[in-house]
């Protein structure tokens, strides 16, 4: 799986997706400022699910042609504090492999995913 994690995705997240060897472009670090539009519009150009803590992400992807190959993932948990919390996230995130073409939200106990097709 390939990610995109907006720039509200705090470091720690995304070290722990790069421990693991995963492919993660961070929009803080490599494009900070990006508008939203563009973040997603990104993820769709490179085939990547997009991660984030912006409730705004929702009403995008209803708006935009999102393709089964790129997804978007609602992170509504506490922002992690601690690198084993952030490890956590990464787990969750790693035991599904159904991302793409969804629009999903995690909150602590249950996720819900409708598809983006």
């Amino acid at each position: 799986m390939r990610w995109l994690c907006d720039e509200n995705v705090p470091r720690r997240l995304v070290e722990a997706f790069r421990q693991r060897d995963r492919d993660v472009v961070w929009i803080r670090q490599d494009f900070p400022g990006m508008a939203d539009v563009d973040v997603l519009a990104l993820a769709v150009r490179e085939s990547r699910v997009c991660l984030t803590f912006d409730k705004d992400f929702g009403q995008l992807a209803a708006n935009r042609p999102v393709p089964h190959d790129s997804g978007v993932v609602l992170l509504r948990l506490p922002s992690p504090a601690s690198a084993d919390l952030a490890q956590s996230i990464v787990i969750i995130l790693e035991s599904r492999s159904d991302w793409l073409g969804h629009f999903s939200v995690v909150e602590p106990g249950r996720i819900r995913m409708r598809s983006l097709l």
